[in-house]
């Protein structure tokens, strides 16, 4: 859903090297201390200034199908030449395909790094879209809308959560410029502070806010005072910080999914709205709002946690069989539930 929200969020020019080394320490304000920051699973050196706003310039001036063009054409350069990124979305992707061979699976992954490609584009694209021609860019129901606004009429706010799978990001839109409700964004600072600026003005633009974690203490009470005052705010759920975890099941393997938002949820009677946008080549966005999930005050705490979890789980899950073509993670996802970092706050 929204632009990079939660940890992780990178794209898909890792490298298998770049996996495993940990990050410098984070330049955070707004404490009495700086927060350090967990090891980069997907860190890598595209994700600059310089490429970024290359990038969002020639989607601006170019046609789509140049911009496609261009597009699938660094798709398979990079398939090509990032051994690491090819090897590592075909070792996720056994888990959905383990009868395959690791040929067929690397195939698959050349499909993922062109829709992940188009993605991006069209969220560019997207941006620049007036308000009046935005609700053409997706094939909503009805029942979505009226399952936000009676989420909403509670008075609680509305936690989205969403996953590394299909376009997160061109949501932002979605929610201001078609169902124009409030949103926050919780999101974690890009490596490079020109891309990460750039990323801010685009949702500023459309009248999001940005929560960003690991800048300061407080990012549980910024998250909670924007409940309170009966917004949305949308987090990735799919990867964790350290600490910051509940066990689950996908696609019939254990991972960590973050623990925050099953916590607010239980700590504010917020419910979780999973939702997921997946693109459909020639028509506009399918968009699936899956059944509001209710973090239960009647069980111990964590047991409510991770039934939540368990439950979003299931619905990511169910999206990623579908099509895995969507599954963006760049990186091994699977030794990433290995991380054993331990510099977060306690909760």
């Amino acid at each position: 859903m929204p632009d990079r929200v939660g940890p992780g969020g990178s794209g898909p020019v890792g490298s298998a090297a770049a996996d495993r080394r940990p990050g410098p320490p984070g330049a955070g304000h707004g404490a009495s201390r700086q927060i350090p920051e967990p090891r980069r699973w997907t860190l890598h050196g595209l994700n600059n200034g310089l490429i970024f706003r290359l990038t969002c310039a020639g989607v601006r001036r170019l046609p789509r199908a140049v911009s496609y063009a261009i597009g699938d054409a660094g798709s398979w350069i990079a398939w090509h030449l990032m051994p690491g990124t090819r090897a590592a979305v075909a070792d996720n992707l056994r888990a959905i395909f383990p009868a395959e061979t690791e040929a067929a699976r690397q195939r698959r992954a050349r499909r993922t790094l062109q829709a992940y490609s188009r993605d991006a584009i069209d969220f560019l694209r997207a941006l620049r879209v007036p308000a009046a021609a935005a609700p053409a860019l997706f094939d909503m129901r009805p029942e979505y809308l009226e399952r936000f606004q009676a989420v909403l009429a509670r008075g609680r706010g509305a936690i989205l959560v969403t996953g590394h799978h299909g376009n997160w990001e061109i949501g932002s839109v979605l929610m201001r410029r078609v169902l124009h409700l409030p949103l926050a964004i919780v999101a974690m600072a890009e490596a490079s502070a020109d891309v990460n600026r750039i990323r801010r003005e685009m949702r500023e633009d459309l009248g999001v806010a940005t929560i960003e974690v690991r800048r300061s203490f407080d990012t549980a009470l910024q998250i909670r005072r924007r409940l309170a005052d009966n917004q949305i705010v949308a987090i990735l759920m799919d990867r964790h910080l350290g600490r910051d975890r509940v066990q689950v099941t996908l696609l019939g393997r254990p991972a960590f999914f973050l623990r925050t938002p099953a916590l607010m949820g239980y700590l504010t009677g917020a419910p979780l709205m999973p939702c997921f946008i997946e693109r459909s080549e020639g028509r506009p966005f399918d968009l699936f709002v899956g059944e509001p999930i209710v973090v239960s005050t009647t069980l111990p705490r964590e047991d409510a946690i991770r039934a939540a979890a368990q439950e979003f789980a299931d619905q990511l899950g169910r999206r990623v069989h579908r099509h895995p073509e969507y599954w963006y993670q760049f990186y091994r996802y699977w030794d990433a539930q290995q991380d054993s970092y331990e510099g977060l706050i306690g909760t």
